[in-house]
This record gives C-alpha cells, structure tokens and sequence, in this order.
C-alpha cells in the first residue's frame, strides 16, 4: 500500500477504537492491530507486519505502543502516525488518571480490585493467541525450519526467565542468522551456544545493580517535583526493553524508596490499572506521576513516557523498509521467530503471578474462549473481569 493511502479520518476512529478496546497489554495490541492492518483491511502483509513487531522489540521503550504508531504511519504518513498514537494513547491515559485518584485513596473499591483480577488472570491466554497467530505466516516463509524452531525456542526461554533481558536473545537470534549468511563454518556453532548463554550471565546481579543506579540517579542530582517526575517517565519511555511489565522495576524505587510518593500498596495498585484499563500499560507510569503532583503530574509523566517511542517511529519508520532486504533481511529471520516465541513465552511468569485457586480458574476459561471458541480478546477480557467483579463482590479472596 501506497504511503499515506488511508485518510486522517479513518485513522482516527480505527486508532481510537484500539485506544479504548485494548485492554490486557502488548499481547492484546498486536492480536488487534494484525487482524485490523493484515487480516480486516489489507493495508500490510504479514511479512511487513512481523518485521515492523520484530523491529520494535528490539528497541528501547513500549513495543507495541511503537507498532501501533508504526502501522499508522505505514498507513497515513507523518500525520496519521500522529493522530494514530493520540487515538491510541490519550483514552488509556483519560481512563487511567480518573482511576488513580479512586485506587490513590485510603480504600480502593473491591469491584475495581476485582476486575483487575479478573482481567488480568485472563492475559496469559491473550499471549497465546497472539503469538500463535503470528506463526504459520512466519514458519511458512522460513528459509531453516530447524533453526525457526530453535530462534522461537530461545525467545519463549527469554521471555520465561529473562524479563527485561529479552532483548538480548532478540538480537543474539539475528545475529546468529546474519553470521549463517556471511560467514564460513567455523564459528557459527560457538555463535548458537553463546547466544542463549549470555542471557543467564550474572543476570540478576547486574539486573539489580542496574535498577539501583537508575533509582538513585534523580535522587543523587537533587531532581525534585515535575523535574523527578519527568526524570522517571524518561527511564520508562527510553530504556524499558521487553514488554509492559518491564516499566515495574524501572518505576518502584523512586516511586516508594526515593520519593515516597506511594505507599508499597499504593504502587501494587497502579500496576493493577494498567492491566485493568485500555490502551498502553506504560499508562501505569502516569499513576505515579498523579501521586507525586496530581493531574498535571500524571499527564507531563505520559507525555514524557511516549515521547520516545513517537520521534523513534516517525523519525526513523522510512527506514524500516531498509530491513527488509540484504542484511537486514538475514537478521529478521532471526529476530523475529525469536519475537514470536518471546510472545508465547511470556503466558509463563504471567501465568505465574496470579495467586488465586479462583484465578486459575478464570485462565482455563479464557483459553476455551480464545483457542477453543475462538472469541476474540476484548470479550474474553471483559467476561474474566466481570467474574473478578462477582468475586469481589461476594467477598472472596484477591490477588495480593
């Protein structure tokens, strides 16, 4: 498709529709923006869609929020690429600032507590879906179905166990397949093995002395108010790699040890809104901002937060097409099963986290609806929240 074919217009009201339907995270925007862009409306083919979500995997800041600002300058140009990440954003940011002021308060209602319960232990069939089906496009265009299966298997692996160091197996996965092209025999098996290795490397101690120095740095150059609130959303919004839940650390050290902004609870609460309303959970971070300094507080820390990943898109998407050929190309085939499995593998620490007998429950009934039943993510998301809210209501246990 041609660029800018499709008007502001429609952009708008399809961008908007995403905006404030999009409720349980990153598996949910891409399941919804492929069968939009791929399968509803033609606008990419498959093999453009899986590079543009490989592409955004491994750059820094919210991935799906950057396919969503992708596909709507793929579509519209620089103009819809702006109106696509308003419609995509601003409804999530609306729902999340009018919920923070009710989960800031000393009681937070149980029914709101519930849906995110409910919603949430729903997420992890979300992620199967979405991964699966991204990957008989993916498979069928394999030039190694071996090592397809080997890429996938070592993202899945990342995702499972890595958290924030998913990217690594993303990159280490194309580089793997660009060196198979470009070079001899004699290094590529040392290259396979290295790959997955360096992910366990002394990963948790330098994953605590990262989020350490990044806790203490505002604190260290004396940022105060708007400014930490600022300093915070940046590290969100720039060096958060591998998903929404990878923005927890990044924000709870200043939220509750350096500033005092929120209570420990206060902050389990805004993790829970941003699973609980539509749009990015990025969102989460504008939570903080509300407690630090109010509405003005929550809407400078999204701006700051999504500010990244707009420049990043619409400053650098005429290139992508560049990865599509030569080099590039080897290294997408890498990366993006690698993407795919990172998806899928995901459903594992989510599955993890819920703490609930009720809980597991709700995922079973979840994945029949979407695998079985084939439903789609949006209502499947809202029955689990509704049966969070029956529980709630009749005063059983949530999560904690």
């Amino acid at each position: 498709m041609t660029l800018g074919a499709v008007g502001p217009g429609e952009i708008a009201r399809e961008w908007t529709r995403l905006g404030l339907l999009g409720f349980g995270g990153p598996p949910t925007h891409i399941r919804m923006l492929r069968e939009l862009c791929v399968e509803r409306r033609g606008w990419l083919d498959a093999t453009e869609f899986e590079d543009a979500l490989a592409t955004c995997n491994v750059l820094p800041g919210p991935a799906s929020t950057q396919l969503a600002i992708y596909c709507a300058w793929r579509v519209g140009g620089w103009r819809g690429g702006v109106i696509g990440a308003l419609g995509f954003i601003v409804p999530g940011l609306v729902a999340i600032l009018a919920l923070a002021a009710v989960f800031l308060a000393d009681s937070p209602p149980r029914w709101v507590l519930g849906a995110g319960a409910g919603a949430g232990a729903a997420v992890a069939a979300v992620a199967v879906q979405a991964g699966w089906a991204l990957v008989r496009p993916s498979w069928g265009r394999a030039r190694s179905h071996a090592r397809w299966a080997l890429y996938a298997a070592v993202g899945a692996a990342a995702a499972a166990t890595a958290g924030p160091w998913v990217v690594l197996a993303l990159l280490a996965c194309g580089g793997v397949e660009l060196m198979l092209r470009y070079t001899g025999p004699g290094p590529r098996s040392a290259v396979i093995v290295a790959g997955p290795a360096v992910l366990g490397s002394g990963r948790d101690s330098i994953g605590r002395a990262s989020a350490a120095a990044l806790a203490v740095t505002a604190s260290a150059v004396g940022l105060t108010g708007l400014a930490a609130v600022a300093w915070t959303a940046f590290k969100v919004g720039a060096l958060s790699y591998g998903g929404g839940f990878v923005i927890v650390p990044l924000m709870q050290a200043d939220a509750v040890s350096v500033h005092g902004w929120m209570t420990p609870t206060q902050f389990l609460n805004a993790v829970a809104l941003g699973q609980v309303t539509p749009g990015p959970v990025t969102q989460t971070v504008a939570v903080v901002g509300f407690a630090a300094a109010g509405v003005l507080g929550g809407v400078l820390a999204s701006v700051v937060a999504f500010a990244p990943s707009v420049l990043l898109i619409l400053g650098g998407a005429r290139r992508f097409d560049r990865l599509r050929t030569s080099a590039a190309r080897s290294f997408l085939d890498g990366a993006g099963p690698a993407a795919i499995g990172a998806i899928l593998g995901s459903a594992i620490p989510l599955a993890r986290a819920l703490t609930q007998p009720w809980q597991l429950a709700v995922l079973l009934a979840a994945a029949v609806l979407l695998l079985a039943v084939r439903r789609g993510p949006v209502l499947t998301l809202g029955v689990c929240a509704a049966l969070g809210v029956v529980v709630a209501l009749a005063g059983g246990p949530l999560a904690h």
